[in-house]
């Protein structure tokens, strides 16, 4: 069920209709929530809710075993809890990809085939709900959450504004929502409403207008197309998926809020980086501190010999890659941005040791660090979207020998990206401006103007809505 459609409207009509009713309610709420949520999930394919429901069980028994346990019984009960988590997840996102090497390693070794080629299918959203079932029992663990019941748990682990792609919201920012009681007068609609517009804005008209008209037709055979085609694509690329998964991100935190919760940001003006380290600040934010507490802080962190802290780097952003696909080049991109990461580490240390400031200062080296930054983040998305490791080489080479008519370099194209990076740039006091003027118009006017956003919207975007690019993750 995606958010730009019909069906979708309906469901979350009735949805948000009857959650308001049962507000004073808390277990008829929960349970209310709980099977609107599975509907939710079950429409792509009803035999995941299974998949759901396990992962559910497994974190919910593994938080009440680990939180009384002491001693060496705490943590093999965590790692228990842990390698069925990660287990389901191996099997359904990554058995295929491991199979098809070994295969691929012991055939070229002549030693046959060890292991099935089974074909599994991915079920949505799988990485989301796995990564929150294990900070739920990580910060059991850890002292800062004690286990909830299993209905929270259930409604936490389900609720259906982020449970297909994010943001991945921990169980110290959430289950304290779930427990309490939310007032209807108290719903910051004017935001939700905006979060919303601006999500399918984004989604809708940018994205899938950069998807169908420039960034498919290029990558699908860069042989066809000129140096200015590749390079439009590539930068094109970079904003549509911004534009994808940003706009699902204001999408789902605007839905919350209508429903009286609250998500954490998940994007902060990612293209405006002056490093990469910087970047990673600013984009998929819930996943980046996901792998900073959970992944980098556990393998040590910033803590010993500068080796040991690039080792500890790269691990996480290999590991961060391989969560986004199986395939190695996505494996390929987490390196990319591990070794960026690093080097970028270590000119700063560079500069400080020379007496100068760690960061660029002054306008010009500010926007010169902003441009290369994003240059250098392009160039990894060219990784992250090939299939293959000769397509993006193919991508490369045509930006070399290329050269030729452009026709798909339009005015309206080159205006749809530059527009894409120019927004990123607007002040925040322009939109706090905006959101406290269309809060002081009278509900017609609202009504009104809210009428004619979606109807450009819906007039600009193309027929049909692809799927998320980050439903597949």
């Amino acid at each position: 069920m995606l958010f730009p459609t019909i069906d979708f409207a309906i469901f979350f009509a009735v949805v948000f209709t009857v959650q308001w009713m049962l507000v004073s309610h808390a277990g008829a709420w929960k349970a209310f929530m709980v099977v609107a949520s599975y509907v939710f999930y079950a429409w792509w394919d009803w035999r995941f809710i299974f998949l759901l429901a396990a992962s559910t069980g497994i974190a919910y028994a593994g938080g009440h075993f680990v939180h009384p346990a002491t001693g060496t019984r705490r943590r093999v009960m965590l790692w228990v809890t842990l390698a069925f988590l990660l287990g389901l997840l191996g099997w359904f996102k990554y058995f295929g990809f491991v199979a098809v090497n070994i295969d691929n390693v012991t055939h070229f070794l002549g030693l046959g085939r060890p292991l099935p080629l089974v074909a599994v299918t991915l079920p949505v959203g799988i990485s989301f709900f796995t990564f929150m079932a294990i900070s739920y029992v990580v910060d059991i663990y850890r002292g800062v959450l004690r286990p909830a019941r299993g209905i929270d748990v259930t409604v936490y682990l389900a609720f259906f504004p982020h449970l297909i792609a994010g943001p991945i919201v921990r169980g110290t920012e959430l289950l304290p929502q779930i427990r309490s009681m939310r007032d209807p007068r108290d719903v910051h609609y004017v935001e939700a409403f905006w979060l919303i517009s601006a999500g399918l804005a984004k989604k809708v008209v940018l994205s899938s207008y950069l998807s169908a008209y420039v960034v498919d037709p290029v990558f699908a055979d860069p042989h066809q197309h000129s140096a200015l085609e590749v390079l439009f694509a590539i930068w094109g690329y970079a904003v549509q998926i911004y534009a994808d998964f940003s706009g699902y991100t204001d999408i789902a935190i605007g839905l919350a809020l209508l429903m009286g919760f609250r998500f954490p940001v998940n994007f902060k003006r990612p293209y405006t980086a002056i490093d990469l380290q910087d970047f990673w600040r600013r984009w998929h934010i819930t996943l980046s501190f996901w792998l900073r507490d959970y992944l980098y802080i556990p393998l040590g962190g910033n803590r010993g010999p500068e080796w040991r802290i690039s080792v500890n780097i790269l691990v996480t952003m290999l590991l961060g890659g391989l969560w986004h696909g199986a395939s190695w080049t996505f494996v390929l991109w987490g390196a990319y941005h591990g070794v960026g990461q690093i080097i970028g580490r270590r000119r700063r240390a560079a500069r400080v040791a020379r007496g100068q400031p760690a960061e660029p200062v002054g306008r010009r080296r500010i926007a010169w660090a902003r441009f290369v930054t994003f240059q250098v983040v392009c160039l990894g998305w060219l990784l992250f979207r090939s299939d293959t490791l000769g397509n993006a080489l193919a991508m490369l080479s045509r930006l070399v020998v290329g050269w030729g008519p452009s026709p798909l370099v339009t005015p309206l194209a080159v205006l749809a990206i530059a527009a894409g990076i120019a927004s990123q740039y607007l002040p925040d006091d322009w939109l706090n401006r905006g959101l406290k003027v269309f809060a002081d118009r009278r509900p017609v006017v609202q009504g009104g103007i809210l009428g004619l956003v979606l109807l450009a919207i819906t007039t600009l975007g193309p027929q049909g809505v692809a799927p998320f690019i980050y439903y597949r993750f």
